[in-house]
Order: structure tokens, then sequence, then C-alpha cells
């Protein structure tokens, strides 16, 4: 086990960096956010099978990093998560130990882990914040994925208490953004409406929204995360994770994020509410007042902006896009 350094530059090695914050981080540094002290290495699935320990632990022998973002998970939709709880438990937790653990034994100065809302209890009080993370069991469609991430928390408090190291997590709300995975059936909300707008007003057929449209959401735009995290890896010392959200007065429904959608891609055709598929989790408000404290002036991306530009992108890459 190496002792960790302080000397620079800092090599920073992203895992799952291909997927939808992978590619974001990578567009905000290229564009100005790097710095000349600092290497980006953004590494897939294809670069090494992460919930194989000697696989990781020769990756980090060929890229020696001195800090990680750990981004690299096995996700989906809540059909898929309602499906396969096992599956995401058991892939997410081999992941997760391997790229933390092998940053251990590399002396890996930083670690920060991406976790995701649905890790907070099911039945909570609003908004949630840090602190309530381990007060009672997640929201059962999605239990396997839920406790995982939960663990790279306490596996964070761990590497503090028994070595001293400062390995820490972020919990972004709903993240979208270009590079996201559009597919219908196993994507998350957002790029799945985004998909279906796009096949409806080529086909000239009514949308349909799976649920009521009631449910309400904290939509954050990957771009805007991609900085966050930037901020996190440079500047936050603690180990408490901390959320990465807009504030509560942004919460949408998700009819009124159909709506975004149906506005941006200058849809004209009917919008129909399947209210016979499940709505999931109706809401889970996330406080971002400890990110407030720490960046006030920080600015977010207008939703609807942010979902235009979204819509864009899709239909310029649509015949690459993952969908």
């Amino acid at each position: 086990m190496t002792e960790p350094a302080e000397s620079k530059p800092k090599r920073i090695l992203v895992t799952g960096g291909t997927g939808l914050v992978g590619r974001a981080i990578e567009k905000v540094v290229a564009d100005g956010e790097g710095r000349p002290d600092e290497e980006w290495i953004f590494v897939c699935s294809k670069d090494a099978d992460l919930t194989n320990a000697a696989e990781t632990r020769a990756l980090y022998e060929k890229h020696r990093p001195t800090h990680v973002i750990h981004l690299a998970a096995l996700v989906g939709g809540l059909f898929k998560n309602i499906k396969y709880n096992l599956d995401f438990w058991r892939r997410n937790v081999h992941i997760n130990d391997n790229v933390l653990h092998s940053a251990y034994e590399f002396g890996v100065q930083k670690v920060v882990s991406c976790l995701s809302t649905c890790i907070f209890p099911d039945k909570t009080t609003y908004p949630i914040d840090e602190t309530m993370i381990h007060n009672g069991p997640p929201h059962d469609s999605n239990f396997g994925y839920s406790y995982a991430k939960r663990m790279i928390d306490i596996q964070n408090r761990g590497y503090f208490q028994q070595h001293g190291w400062r390995f820490t997590a972020v919990i972004p709300t709903n993240v979208f953004g270009p590079h996201d995975n559009f597919n219908i059936e196993d994507g998350h909300v957002l790029p799945g409406l985004i998909h279906k707008v796009y096949l409806a007003k080529k086909n000239g057929t009514a949308l349909t929204v799976w649920g009521t449209g009631k449910p309400r959401r904290q939509f954050i735009y990957s771009l805007d995360l991609a900085r966050l995290f930037v901020w996190v890896l440079r500047e936050y010392d603690e180990v408490e994770p901390i959320i990465l959200s807009v504030g509560e007065e942004d919460e949408v429904s998700i009819r009124e994020a159909a709506e975004s959608v149906v506005e941006a891609m200058d849809f004209r055709g009917e919008l129909i509410f399947d209210t016979t598929k499940s709505d999931g989790q109706f809401k889970k408000t996330a406080s971002n007042g400890k990110l407030r404290r720490h960046l006030p002036d920080f600015q977010f991306t207008p939703f609807k902006r942010a979902v235009k530009e979204t819509c864009d992108w899709f239909n310029t890459h649509y015949a690459t896009a993952r969908k």
C-alpha cells in the first residue's frame, strides 16, 4: 500500500468516462475548466472490467492516478431496476469495492464517487439532506442499486476512520444532457421522453407518457453537474457526501418535464398519460443548502434551455446516440 502523495501534477482517472456525466466532465475540462497541472484520463468498460479485482488493479497500475472520479455503475430506469435488483446490487458492490480499494492500495489522494438520491429512505420528511441517508430503507423498486450506492458512503467512512483517507461522494438529483442513454425501456425519465417525442413526431402518432405525470423531480443538467464535480474534486474536503442539485423551488412534475420536451421538439400531436404504468416514487425533494453554503453564487442552466440543448443534441446525433 502506497502513502498518498501530494506531488503535482494531478493525474485524474475518471471511471465510466464515456457515459453521460463523464462526457460532460470531459467537455467542461476541454472548454476551459481544466488546469495546466491536471492530466485527465477517461476510461470505460472496454479499458477494464471493474467487477474484476485484477483488471481494476491493472488499470491503476497502468495510469497511476493521484485522484479518481468514480462514475462507473450498472444503471437503468425504473422497470429495469424492478426486474433485476439482485444484479444491480452485486455488480455495483463489486465495482465500488474494487475501485475504492485499489485507490487505497495505490495511494490515491482523493476519490469522488457518484451516488444517487434514490439512496434516501422511502418514508421520510422533505426536503431530504445529507444527514438522512441511512435513516430507513430506500424505495422497494430499486433497493439493490440503492443499497449498493449507500455502501460507498459506509466504505468512505471506513477508509477515513481506519486509515485517514479522505474519500467522499456526491449525490446528484436526476441528471440529463447530451450523451445520455435515450433507451425508452431502460433509460431514465427525461431521455426516454425525448426519444418518445422524437418517434411520435416522426411517425405522426400521439405521445404516451407512462404514469400519471404527477411525480415531481429535480433535474440537473449534466454540464452543470460536471462543473460541480470538478469543484468537489479540487475544493471539497469532507468525507460526508454533498447533494449536487438545483433548489427545491426548481422541482418539476413529470407532466411539466414532458411539456418542456414537447415544446423543445416542436411536437404538435396529442399527449396521453398511461395511468396503468407505475409512477415509482412520488417525490424525493432534496435540499441543496449545503452546496449553497459552499457555492452561494453558482448559476444553474435554466431547465427549459438545458432541455432544448439536449433535444437539439439528440436530433443531431440520433443515428449514433445510445438508445
